[in-house]
Formats: C-alpha cells, structure tokens, sequence
C-alpha cells in the first residue's frame, strides 16, 4: 500500500511539473536590484514614500514621503528637502519643466482649503499657486500626476477622475482629455508624458494604458485585466525609457513591474510580493532616469529600490498585442 501512494505521489508532481517544463521557454529580459533609498538627509528612514520621479533637467530624483518633498541626485545623495517651512503639506505628485521650475499637486489643508498646483522656480522660491476652476467638479478636483508637453501646456490628472485636465502654461483651463469604454469616460489613476510628447494614461479600474500622441490624437491602448502573469490588476503608474520607448507599468497588487515595448507588446514583468532586496511591497509609482534605470516607490516597504532591465540576444518573447482603433 505505501508503494502504491507513493506511485501516485510520484505521478501527481509530473502532473503539476510537466507542463512549466514544456511552457518554460529563454527569458529574453533579465531585470536586476541595483540599489534603494531608505533615508533623507537627516537620516530619517522614509516613511510609505507614494512617488518617485527622476527629472531630466538636472537629473535628480524627487520623492514624496511623510508630506514632505525629498530630492537626492542621480546616485542617490540626498540633497534637500522641501516642508510645510516651504508651504508644502499635502504633495501627491510633481513634475519639472525643461526651466527646472517643479509643480507640485498638493491636497487641501487647514491652512490651504482648495486643492491646488504650487510652483516654484529653479531655486525652489515659491513662485505662484494655480486653482482649478472652468470646469464641472473642479471644487472637488483632487490633483494627483502631473506632466508638462513642449509648448508648455499642463496635464493634471486625478485618482478615479474620468479623463485629464489639460491647461495652459498659466492655470487656464483649456479642455479635457477623456478616454472611452462602451461609450463611457474611463477614469484615470494617473499620466506620463514622454520625451517624445506621447501622453500614457492609467486607468487602475479598467486595467488599461491609453497611448495619445503629442496631439492628444489616440493612436492605441495596452493592458489586460487579472491577476495572473502577464496581466494588470491594478495598475498605478508608468515610467518610460526615453533611449528605447520601452514602457513600465507598477501593478499595486500583484507587486510587479510589467514592460511592454514602445508599441504596447508585453514583453516581461519582474520583482513581486516580498521584503528583501528586489521585492516589492504594495507599489505604489514608477519612473526612468536618464541612464535607464528605473525608480520604484516601494510604499509598504518604505524604500524606492532602484533596478535596471537588461535584454539578452538571440531570444525571442512572443507577447501580448496592444489594441489600435
């Protein structure tokens, strides 16, 4: 009898491994733990940091953490930190003009009762605060990403919102850019705009990326809803390598990064639920520095851990295609 249960002990595992052996295929991709940053300037330990973004002017990155703005350079020094000494006391995301002027979407406070954009010059002396007004909901508009296009025009979105504010260099409200589904706005999670002016906006409810040249003409989504490999569960944010268009996604549940290539084919995904060097706890922004590197705000893990994707040669990835209307 025990030879038998053993037999069929045997046959189960060939069942549950014979199928990884025959799908396991080369993996074109090989994502690598470079370094984290852990601690500002003072040495205090970052606290559930909820953005990272590498700026292109000067190269620094600026991470959001304890209501407070942190600024390291590209090698992860620590250089400075904006607070409330500098009206700063509700940021959720932020952008760099080609100037080095920051934007940064702050929440209302006691002291500041309306939702707002402040901005401050190269020498990070406040300069003005910009209010939402000229459109339906804009007293309850909570400002969350920012970007900024060539021609100067600011892209505000926020969490849950249907679509994107765009207004002029000045505040002005100028129109809306709403993606839609089944004849409905889809509401979007947060934006990037990249070198090139390409607009990637997120949708965590839908599980979609919409791709919009730098004339907000639609030119193709990508992204498949679920929780399994090769899918998004609830994507947050997405950085995008400028040297290659190579395009990342951070999904919040599923602790990964997916990649997909310039044209939205899934090609890879990396890290995944843990706490040690190369895992990710809850995710919650993601962006890419001049030299490729990509920035991962690592919220429950209190850290932004820094990774670099290398493609091996002679090993083809047959994924996902993205959808064009």
């Amino acid at each position: 009898m025990k030879l038998i249960k053993l037999m069929r002990l045997f046959i189960i595992c060939l069942i549950f491994m014979l199928p990884s052996k025959l799908n396991a295929q080369p993996q074109r991709f090989t994502a690598s733990y470079i370094d984290s940053i852990t601690q500002d300037e003072d040495e205090r330990k970052l606290y559930f940091p909820s953005f990272v973004f590498a700026e292109s002017v000067r190269n620094e990155i600026y991470v959001i953490s304890r209501n407070m703005i942190l600024i390291y350079t590209s090698d992860l020094f620590p250089l400075f930190t904006l607070d409330i000494r500098f009206d700063i006391e509700a940021p959720l995301g932020l952008t760099v003009d080609t100037e080095g002027n920051l934007y940064v979407a702050q929440a209302a406070t006691k002291d500041y009762p309306r939702h707002r954009i402040s901005v401050f010059n190269a020498c990070l002396k406040w300069e003005r605060d910009i209010y939402f007004q000229g459109f339906e909901g804009a007293d309850s508009f909570v400002p969350h990403s920012l970007a900024i296009n060539k021609q100067g025009n600011i892209y505000v979105s926020a969490s849950y919102f249907p679509g994107i504010l765009i207004l002029d260099s000045k505040g002005k409200f100028l129109e809306m850019l709403s993606p839609e589904e089944e004849e409905r706005k889809v509401k979007i999670t947060s934006l990037t705009v990249d070198k090139s002016g390409r607009i990637y906006l997120v949708s965590e409810e839908e599980g979609h990326v919409y791709v919009y040249d730098d004339n907000r003409k639609f030119l193709f989504q990508f992204g498949v809803k679920g929780g399994s490999s090769a899918k998004l569960s609830r994507p947050m944010a997405v950085g995008v390598d400028n040297s290659n268009g190579r395009i990342y996604v951070v999904d919040y549940m599923r602790h990964t990064i997916s990649v997909y290539d310039k044209d939205g084919k899934y090609l890879t995904e990396f890290a995944g639920l843990g706490w040690g060097e190369g895992w990710l706890q809850h995710p919650r922004y993601i962006s890419v520095d001049n030299s490729g590197n990509i920035l991962v705000a690592d919220t429950f893990n209190h850290r932004i851990e820094v990774f670099q994707l290398r493609e091996q040669s002679g090993v083809k990835n047959e994924g996902e295609e993205p959808v064009k209307h």
